[in-house]
């Protein structure tokens, strides 16, 4: 079924479009990998210790920021880290 829309209702839509899309386009569209972890907070997600983390930060083995000397960790950084000792299921018959 073919439908044709008049040039009002095209409008309407990429305006409708335009609206969803400024505040992704402009960086307030925060996504759950826009999260910052401090030490604690990322103690929680991994479920370590905090001298677990401070020994792989200190030998630089987890990505991490220093922003007036304390520690910060992106959420993304660190799924893509964990992704790395993913180890695949090998399914036999």
């Amino acid at each position: 079924m073919k439908t044709e829309l008049e040039t009002q209702e095209i409008e309407a839509i990429a305006d409708k479009v335009i609206e969803k899309m400024k505040p992704l386009l402009a960086g307030n569209g925060k996504s759950e990998d826009d999260v910052i972890f401090d030490v604690e907070g990322l103690t929680q997600y991994l479920k370590v210790s905090k001298q677990w983390i401070y020994e792989r930060t200190h030998l630089k083995k987890i990505a991490h920021l220093k922003i007036d000397g304390q520690l910060r960790f992106r959420k993304k950084d660190i799924d893509k880290w964990l992704s790395s000792y993913n180890i695949p299921a090998i399914n036999t018959p």
